[in-house]
């Protein structure tokens, strides 16, 4: 799986007005952050960040979930929900769900805690 330059490009222009969007290139894909928070995955489509609190709104939206095959062959579903066609075309469309997002990723983000050493 390979990201698409063009994607990210779009994504960090479009949430500019929300912060500043940073990439980190992750098996393939790219592993977006809105302002340090990780809200999304880009390969060749956008993948939102999603969580139990969320889901009904990805669900009613029809966004499907991030899957994808292991090593051993089991199919491993992840909280991520493929972003809606209109985000594509659509700036503050790509704004609204990505607010929805982050704000996953910031609750994901209060769950972990560091680890004692």
């Amino acid at each position: 799986m390979a990201y698409d330059e063009g994607l990210v490009a779009w994504v960090q222009e479009g949430l500019e007005p929300l912060g500043t969007v940073t990439m980190r290139k992750m098996m393939g894909a790219a592993t977006l952050y809105l302002d340090g928070v990780i809200f999304a995955i880009a390969d060749d489509q956008l993948w939102f960040k999603s969580d139990a609190e969320s889901d009904a709104e990805w669900d009613e939206a029809g966004c499907e979930r991030f899957t994808f095959t292991g090593k051993d062959g089991r199919v491993e579903v992840m909280n991520y929900r493929r972003a809606p066609d209109a985000a594509y075309d659509d700036a503050d469309e790509l704004q609204r769900w990505a607010r929805l997002a982050v704000e996953a990723g910031k609750r994901g983000a209060v769950k972990k805690r560091p680890r004692k050493g």
